[in-house]
């Protein structure tokens, strides 16, 4: 099953209240909260003001987007648990981490090394809790082609390691297409824009890309948000434009 949302970072200056109210207006179901600006790690009494406030609107917590750079933090125990604290309050089933801080054709075996080992730890310590956890997909990481991401995640080989996708902005459509049918088994999440040479457009105006990766998405098992991102000039009128779209894609099929 698809279900619509929204990462909250795409309004990074307007509060979470403001945020889930868009939300609801516009029909969409989940929200993936930021770990930046909207629900920072550590501040658990906001965490959990935010899970009471999007349960109490009829929505559902999607993902905790973090910011934990796997294998690069100074003190990666006491930063993890910080986040999967967080986490936990504001009842997030899934947790984004960043595959280290070097893209792949820049990182030495010694990099990878420490990227599969911490990334094995955080496995763990997740799945004790019940949460699962999914790399980012994105440039200058480990997860920045397929063929990377596919061997970071074979390494690593925990069922509670998955990844998101979302389509690179320097790849072409059939590059991109190619790379969400092989990180496919590990799908967990999708972020969802539409971009040209660099620049924000409405999301309508890629309907057909993103037609073809509904197609590809909807016949993977289990469920997956697919959620805005990256709306044109950051408008919260544009945001309705884009929900609608989207909407419209997942709902008629």
């Amino acid at each position: 099953m698809i279900k619509t949302g929204l990462v909250s970072i795409t309004f990074r200056k307007l509060e979470p209240e403001e945020i889930i109210k868009l939300v609801s207006k516009v029909g969409l179901k989940g929200i993936e909260w930021g770990g930046d600006v909207h629900v920072p790690h550590e501040n658990i009494k906001r965490a959990r003001e935010v899970a009471a406030m999007t349960r109490d609107m009829g929505l559902e917590v999607a993902a905790y987007g973090s910011y934990y750079r796997v294998g690069c933090s100074e003190n990666c125990k006491t930063e993890f648990e910080q986040v999967i604290e967080t986490a936990l309050s504001l009842g997030a089933p899934v947790i984004r981490v960043w595959a280290g801080n070097k893209g792949s054709d820049k990182a030495d075996e010694e990099f990878w090394k420490k990227v599969i080992s911490d990334s094995k730890r955080i496995a763990e310590i997740a799945g004790e809790v019940g949460i699962k956890l999914a790399y980012e997909y994105h440039p200058n990481t480990l997860t920045d082609t397929d063929e990377a991401a596919r061997r970071l995640l074979n390494e690593v080989n925990n069922e509670n390691m998955m990844s998101m996708w979302q389509p690179s902005p320097v790849r072409s459509f059939e590059e991109c297409l190619n790379d969400l049918k092989n990180i496919a088994p590990y799908l967990v999440n999708v972020h969802a824009f539409h971009w040209e040479e660099g620049k924000r457009l409405p999301f309508e105006e890629g309907f057909n890309k993103w037609n073809t990766y509904i197609d590809v998405i909807r016949n993977i098992p289990g469920d997956h948000y697919v959620m805005l991102e990256f709306v044109k000039d950051d408008d919260p009128a544009q945001f309705e434009k884009d929900a609608a779209a989207l909407r419209k894609l997942i709902e008629n099929k």
